[in-house]
């Protein structure tokens, strides 16, 4: 692989403005190539293409300068400087280079002027990028130290550790730092009771470790060593000083997990509640601090990554520069890379073997590969089972649906007596895993995209890293999902009824519940089985919905709850479940839902709890964030649900009415929904943007993908009309099957809009250098001076 694209493969990509514009660059030294080439100029590149009996390079002509050469020095004649680099501190505090080309006044000098200005340009973005995110780093760092004394002096507050028989937290040290402070290791021989409960805390003194080792050195008797191993553990007990408890004094705990709860305390009193100094609050501190550490080493690892990603591609460059040109300004740009703070400093290195061995101490109990397993959790592999496992689901699918085509057409199913009958009954019940299994097919198509086009959906969503699925995971899940929905489509076509008892073979007719089960038992699994982790992270973003607006919503949860209204038919499906299924109507194949007033009044209702729930969170967003584009988005939501209100109504009662008040409401939601997407979750139609009535940045090279995909989206939503205008039923198809096209089209739009929603959503954290998911920490200080 070319540098150039392993060079994009490993950026961060909400940095990636930040990185040095390697193409670019790479342009420039293209022109200097093609002005040489046309002025005949030597160069290794020319020479090496333009003769082709040449196999040899040019520079392997050169005289030879011994192997020795690079280790004494290659000393060289002051004519032969190309460049000269100087350093200046600007008054904001951001580092300034500047590389003076010597030979500007060459033929074809110009080139390479713009080279090395457009090189300084690059270079100085970087290393501020990088000293800023560094200031940024150590900030936190010294946030988690203080959090780690408040940490310790919990513990010792809760543990109670006891050193020689007197009681730690009565033995407190004012003003003394728990995290440079350490608990000293019992001696093996100890008699002193108090030493068996000082493997509460793991710290090591370090400067009592080398006094301690010092005792123990030289070959003396066995009595003067006894006694020199007494007088280091009387020194080490004289050096020990407990963390402080004064800290406690002046902080207080924000550990209880969100809950609806919780919620409304929040609300009358404040969400900082003072310390109890129980075990069950310490262990939530311990978990919140774990998770911290996790995301703060995270941070450190790509930042070190971005350093050396960017010193390594400076170095790429200038060789280049140097092939091209056959001048030696390499070696003094580089040097030049190498004393400045890029190249120089080592803050990052230093705090992260600090993070290491403070993880491994506090959080692993000294165990190195526990903590750095925590730490650096392994990547995701691709397992080839998987793929196999996929393939054979998606074959037998396909088998079974040509199948199931033949023996429709040729039993001419449909057309027979028990054919409306079937429709109406059993075709309801298969079409919400069909409506599953769509909406799974594009989730999994949006997954392959996203990976392509690098939008970082596992971080936008918040899943937990290696717990993510692919889109061949997603492909899996639904191609099984298929296979067993077809299997049973295909055991209930028989549409004879046994004469005598008027009623249809029980088990046979029990086929979808029974799916239906399989399918929540497997969602609601404790065992750590078909993907767990998403199995959860599911079930709690659907409890978030549930109890909205009492959760704070998150991009999860909010993207979930817009899911659910592009499966309103799928709810509905459910409600006929239970009625179906309740009421007994299965043993002969008919149903009296529709006459009942309970299932018509949850009808209406189950079609306006999605838009509810979404509704809610943005009531709770405009609470919370004071953003007044929430109030605009929940008064969409209260337009679409008057207007979902007024097409059930219509389509349950009929009436010129309902009708008009149902198109009426079902157009100005239309149009403000419309609006919504494309302009606000898209981020499209900007009349000054870079690309005319898109947006400044795209990932998609193609522009008229996003112009197809707003026409797609007007056309889809417009799909209500049927149920408005009366094209309520077709010579072709029954009023079913166009109620499942319907859905299935909403389906679909929703598929291409979580495209564009979080290809949005990604370029926003890239504006913003949004790499990172904010920790909370589990103290709060509320006086600055401790």
């Amino acid at each position: 692989m070319k540098f150039g694209k392993e060079f994009a493969a490993q950026m961060v990509q909400e940095w990636q403005e930040a990185y040095m514009n390697y193409n670019h660059l790479k342009t420039i030294l293209k022109d200097i190539l093609r002005s040489r080439m046309l002025r005949g100029a030597p160069s290794t590149v020319a020479a090496a293409t333009s003769h082709g009996s040449l196999k040899r390079r040019v520079s392997l002509y050169r005289a030879f300068s011994g192997l020795t050469g690079r280790y004494r020095g290659s000393p060289r004649k002051s004519e032969d400087e190309v460049i000269l680099v100087s350093a200046a501190q600007e008054s904001g505090g951001d580092e300034h280079y500047q590389t003076f080309f010597l030979n500007a006044s060459d033929e074809g000098g110009e080139y390479e002027l713009v080279f090395f200005r457009s090189l300084d340009g690059e270079f100085n973005k970087v290393i501020n990028f990088y000293k800023k995110k560094v200031e940024e780093v150590m900030g936190e760092a010294d946030d988690l130290s203080k959090q780690m004394d408040a940490l310790i002096a919990l513990r010792i507050r809760v543990d109670d550790p006891v050193v020689g028989g007197s009681n730690i937290a009565n033995r407190a040290v004012p003003g003394f730092s728990s995290v440079s402070a350490s608990v000293v290791h019992p001696p093996i021989n100890s008699t002193n009771p108090g030493w068996s409960r000082m493997e509460v805390i793991q710290e090591v003194e370090l400067s009592a470790e080398a006094n301690s080792e010092d005792s123990n050195k030289g070959t003396i008797n066995e009595n003067s060593n006894s006694q020199r191993k007494t007088k280091g553990y009387k020194k080490d007990m004289k050096t020990f000083k407990p963390a402080s408890l004064e800290v406690l004094d002046h902080v207080k705990i924000n550990v209880e997990p969100e809950t609806p709860v919780s919620t409304v305390k929040n609300v009358i009193s404040s969400s900082k509640s003072d310390l109890s100094y129980s075990k069950e609050e310490l262990r939530k501190a311990e978990e919140l601090m774990t998770h911290a550490f996790v995301e703060f080493y995270r941070k450190l690892r790509l930042l070190k990554s971005y350093c050396f990603l960017n010193q390594l591609a400076f170095s790429k460059i200038m060789k280049k520069y140097d092939k091209i040109t056959m001048r030696n300004a390499s070696k003094s740009y580089l040097n030049m890379v190498d004393d400045s703070y890029l190249g120089s400093s080592d803050e990052v290195t230093k705090l992260m073997e600090r993070v290491e061995a403070t993880f491994i101490k506090h959080f692993s109990n000294g165990n190195h590969r526990k903590g750095m397993n925590t730490l650096r959790p392994k990547a995701k592999k691709e397992r080839h089972r998987i793929t196999f496992s996929m393939g054979f689901f998606t074959g037998c699918s396909a088998a079974l649906l040509i199948a199931l085509v033949v023996l429709i057409h040729a039993r001419d199913i449909l057309n027979s007596e028990g054919g409306p009958q079937y429709m109406d009954n059993i075709f309801p019940l298969y079409s919400l895993f069909g409506f599953v299994v769509l909406h799974l097919l594009m989730y999994a198509a949006n997954i392959y995209f996203w990976k392509r086009y690098r939008i970082n959906y596992a971080f936008i969503f918040g899943f937990k890293q290696g717990t993510e699925l692919g889109y061949r995971e997603v492909l899996l899940l639904a191609s099984g999902l298929s296979v067993l929905a077809l299997g049973g489509v295909l055991s209930n076509l028989d549409m004879e009824m046994d004469p005598r008892t008027k009623s249809f073979t029980a088990i046979t007719e029990l086929i979808p519940l029974a799916l239906l089960i399989l399918v929540l038992v497997i969602i609601f699994c404790p065992f750590n089985v078909i993907y767990r982790s998403s199995r959860y992270f599911l079930i709690q973003c659907a409890l978030h919905c549930l109890f909205a607006p009492l959760y704070k919503v998150t991009l999860p949860d909010f993207f979930l709850a817009d899911q659910l209204t592009s499966q309103v038919q799928s709810l509905r499906n459910l409600e006929f479940y239970i009625c179906y299924y309740g009421w007994g109507d299965f043993t002969t194949r008919t149903n009296t839902c529709s006459g009942s007033k309970v299932f018509e009044s949850f009808y209406f209702v189950v079609a306006l709890i999605p838009y509810w729930f979404r509704f809610l969170q943005c009531l709770r967003r405009l609470f919370e964030e004071k953003d007044s584009g929430q109030a605009y988005n929940g008064l969409k939501y209260f337009l679409i649900i008057i207007a979902v209100a007024a097409r059930t109504a219509y389509d349950l009662r009929m009436g010129m009415t309902l009708k008009i008040f149902a198109a009426a409401t079902s157009g100005a939601a239309t149009i403000m929904a419309t609006y919504w997407d494309i302009v606000v979750d898209w981020g499209l139609l900007q009349r000054d943007s870079r690309n005319p009535w898109l947006r400044d940045k795209l990932v998609i090279p193609n522009r008229s993908v996003y112009f197809v995909a707003m026409v797609l989206n007007v056309v889809l939503r417009l799909a209500w009309m049927q149920t408005v205008l009366g094209f309520r039923q077709t010579p072709f198809l029954h009023r079913k099957a166009l109620t499942a096209i319907v859905a299935c089209l909403e389906i679909i739009r929703r598929g291409i809009w979580n495209f564009f929603r979080l290809e949005n959503e990604h370029l926003n954290n890239v504006g913003k250098y949004r790499a990172f998911k904010s920790v909370p920490l589990p103290f709060y200080y509320e006086d600055k001076r401790v």
